[in-house]
Parts: structure tokens; C-alpha cells; sequence
């Protein structure tokens, strides 16, 4: 849960920016999809035939409500990848009735994963969706890296993976460096949406990469990229969200408010509802994988125009997302364990809860749990 300071390409063509022409990416000299001699088989992860995913890959445009940043779960002992519980939650979050799910964010602790590790929650993940009849749901696959070079890679590991679309962060390690007046980072999303065979999102939580916040204006001018679909705002900045919808919905040849050419979300469940005022098109938020059903009612309520009914449902569901933001990755597996039976720990070096944090973050969901289990 976020704060608010807050090679040549696989053979195939997909629908970029949802409703827009078909997009193919540039062919390029770096060799993708396959792991770095550096990156051996790790213990920690299974195998996969990458063979079996060829019915994986078909167009799944990306539509307003709301998407889960999904949870990774590892087994107790060892800290391996437990794919069982990975598609068990996936299930489930899917029969909530979820728009779609976004494997490697924050939540799904992807700075803690191998390269393998990703492409395996993420298989596990579409496989789970294709299996329980959900194979209409889209896979967003977070693939943001400190290199344009890697991030390109990671975008191509993630539509071997049956991922629809690459949720990308801006590189920030060497921030100080960047040409002034965010030249840098344009070209870095630039070149990267020009490689990647699935369209991205750009992933703005200035949290995340030691405070760099993208603008409205750096926004909107990438938006214009056929490859690139969406931005997900999870520096709680309304002001920008609306400015950001209203200028690429002026952009959109062919505006529809079902299936937008640009899709615009809040980074948390907490502004839910004011996201929409401003003319959001849904949440892409971790508070969801506790409680899908009550983010859900909150934003139809709304869309319905029962505001004072949609307004009490989200001052709920705010205090919830305010015990996960405080908890982060561990509060969050910490409310999935005392409340749903599953969750587990984070892996290290994250710390394990203390009995105290347990209670003090179960109490914290109470209200949030509640409301979701009368849905």
C-alpha cells in the first residue's frame, strides 16, 4: 500500500491505447525474454514450460472500475514463491467481480523477486484467471527498472507471462543526472513504448522513486505514444488527475467513456470517489485485495448517483486504506492472515509483525471487513 507523498519483439500484434490502430514496436538489437548469464535458476522459484502460454495472448482493452495490485505469498518456511495461494487470491479477487489484477507493484513486492520469480506470479496469475472461466481479465505487470535496457526486457518477460500491459515507474536512482526540464525521462518512456511488445502504463508515486513526480504536462505528452495506454497517480494529486483526464480525453479521436483511448486511475482506494469527480476512470489500488467488494459498491454507488450513500462507503473504506498505508505490504498480509485465513509474511528483509502490530492492524480492517462481508 503507497503513501501519498505520496531484442526483436515477440512475434504478434495487440491493440495499443485500448481503441486505438494496432501498434507494433520497433525491432531492436537487445536480446530479451531470456535470463541474464548472471541469473541462473533459482531455487527459490519453479520451472515453467513458457510453450503452453500461446492461448494466453488475445486483446483485452483496458476499461474503467477497479484493479488489484495483487498480493506474492511464500511459503512459511522456505520463502519461496507459494503459486497455489497466488492463484487462489487471484480467484478470488476475480469472483469479487474486479475489473483486473496487477501482479509486480508494490504490493506484490517485486523488488524482492528474481526475474524468473515474476514471470512465474504472473503466469501463475493468468493461468489461475483462464482456468476459473475469467479469461477476459486483463494482467497489468509491473515492470518499472532503473535502465531503459532492463525495463524493455522486463516488458517482454511480462507478455511471455500472459501480461496485457506493462505498469512502468520512472528510473530515479540517478535522478540528479537527468537533463533538465524532464528530457530524460521522456525519452526514457519514449524508448521504452517503443520497444515493448505490450502497451504500458505510467506509474507515477513519487514514494516509490525518492520523490520524482511527473507533471500533468509530461503526462499528457506521452499519452499521445500509441503504445502507451494509461498512468496510474498515486501521489494522491486530484488537481493532476483532472487535468490529465481532461486533456487526453480533448486528445481521444474516438471518446468513449466505457472504453477510454487513455485510461486514468487513482493509485488508492482512499480518494476513490474523488478521483471519479475529477474524471478518473477507477482505482488501481492494493487495499482491494481485502476488500474488492466494498471498493467496488463505492465507485457504482457513485456512478449510480447515490453520492450520500457512496460518500458513507468511502469514509470506510478510507480509514481501512489509512491502517494499510501506516502497515504497507506487511499490514496488508498481516489483515489478509487475521481476517481471510491467508497471507502470510513479506519476505525478508522485511520484518515479521509482532503480536501488538497484529491486533493493532486487525482492529484497524474491522470496520472495512465488515462492510465487505454485508456485499
Amino acid at each position: 500500500m503507497s503513501p501519498h507523498n505520496d531484442a526483436p519483439s515477440p512475434a504478434g500484434s495487440f491493440t495499443a491505447g485500448f481503441n486505438r490502430n494496432p501498434y507494433r514496436p520497433s525491432a531492436s538489437g537487445l536480446r530479451i525474454g531470456t535470463l541474464t548469464p548472471g541469473e541462473s535458476q533459482s531455487p527459490l522459484s519453479s520451472s515453467y514450460d513458457s510453450s503452453s502460454l500461446e492461448g494466453f495472448h488475445m486483446t483485452r482493452p483496458l476499461v474503467p472500475g477497479v484493479y488489484v495490485p495483487t498480493m506474492c505469498f511464500f511459503d512459511e518456511h522456505t520463502e519461496n514463491v507459494d503459486p497455489a495461494t497466488i492463484a487462489r487470491h487471484a480467484v478470488r479477487l476475480a469472483r469479487a467481480g474486479v475489473t483486473g489484477l496487477a501482479t509486480q507493484g508494490s504490493n506484490g513486492e517485486a523488488v524482492h523477486l528474481t526475474h524468473q520469480e515474476r514471470q512465474l506470479v504472473t503466469v501463475s496469475t493468468r493461468k489461475a484467471l483462464d482456468d476459473a472461466g475469467y479469461s477476459h481479465m486483463p494482467i497489468i505487470v509491473g515492470c518499472g527498472s532503473q535502465s531503459t535496457r532492463e525495463t524493455i526486457q522486463l516488458c517482454s518477460e511480462a507478455w511471455e507471462s500472459g501480461g496485457d500491459y506493462a505498469l512502468v515507474l520512472p528510473p530515479a536512482y540517478y535522478a540528479s543526472l537527468f537533463l533538465p526540464s524532464s528530457e530524460t525521462i521522456l525519452e526514457y518512456f519514449t524508448d521504452v513504448a517503443n520497444e515493448s511488445p505490450i502497451p504500458i502504463i505510467i506509474y507515477n508515486f513519487p514514494g516509490a522513486v525518492n520523490g520524482l513526480d511527473l507533471s500533468s504536462d509530461v503526462i499528457v505528452q506521452l499519452a499521445q505514444h500509441p503504445n502507451i495506454a494509461g498512468v496510474k497517480l498515486t501521489c494522491g494529486n486530484t488537481g493532476k488527475l483532472n487535468r490529465v483526464a481532461a486533456a487526453t480525453r480533448k486528445l481521444s479521436k474516438n471518446h468513449d467513456q466505457d472504453k477510454p483511448e487513455f485510461l486514468v486511475l487513482a493509485g488508492s482506494a482512499d480518494f476513490s470517489i474523488q478521483s471519479l469527480v475529477a474524471g478518473g476512470h477507477g482505482i488501481l489500488a492494493g487495499l482491494a485485495n481485502i476488500a474488492p467488494k466494498a471498493c467496488i459498491e463505492t465507485i457504482k454507488l457513485y456512478k449510480k448517483g447515490n453520492v450520500a450513500e457512496a460518500q458513507a462507503l468511502q469514509e470506510i473504506v478510507s480509514q481501512g486504506d489509512w491502517t494499510a498505508i501506516q502497515g504497507g505490504v506487511v499490514g496488508v498480509k498481516a489483515g489478509l492472515q487475521a481476517w481471510m485465513g491467508y497471507g502470510g509474511t513479506a519476505r525478508r528483509p522485511l520484518p515479521k509483525p509482532t503480536s501488538e502490530q497484529m491486533r493493532t492492524w486487525k482492529e484497524g480492517f474491522r470496520d472495512l471487513v465488515l462492510l465487505e462481508k454485508s456485499l
